[in-house]
């Protein structure tokens, strides 16, 4: 089926480790003050990679200023299209009603 080499790498499990995650750190001491350990805990350090996702405040700028330079651009054009055509002047389509 297909064949060939895949699009993508898949990296070495050894190269994820809680310590790199300090968020996981703070779960893996809380689970051991009440003598718990979490054996899958690894498996999640690679969501908290900050080399290949960023920080919280990074993934959160980047979702909401995602495609704003191309949206005021465009609200821009529309705005001096508009404005070239002669659109809706003034009243704001209210003339005559008061």
């Amino acid at each position: 089926m297909g064949g060939g080499e895949a699009p993508y790498k898949v990296p070495d499990w050894r190269s994820y480790k809680v310590e790199n995650a300090p968020e996981l750190v703070n779960v893996q001491r809380a689970l051991a003050s009440h003598g718990l350990k979490d054996p899958w805990l690894r498996n999640e350090v690679w969501r908290f990679d900050r080399k290949e996702f960023g920080t919280h405040g990074q993934r959160f700028r980047l979702v909401l200023f995602r495609g704003f330079k191309w949206g005021l651009v465009a609200a821009l054009a529309t705005v001096a299209i508009e404005r070239a055509l002669g659109g809706v002047a003034h009243g704001h389509g209210h003339e005559g009603h008061h």
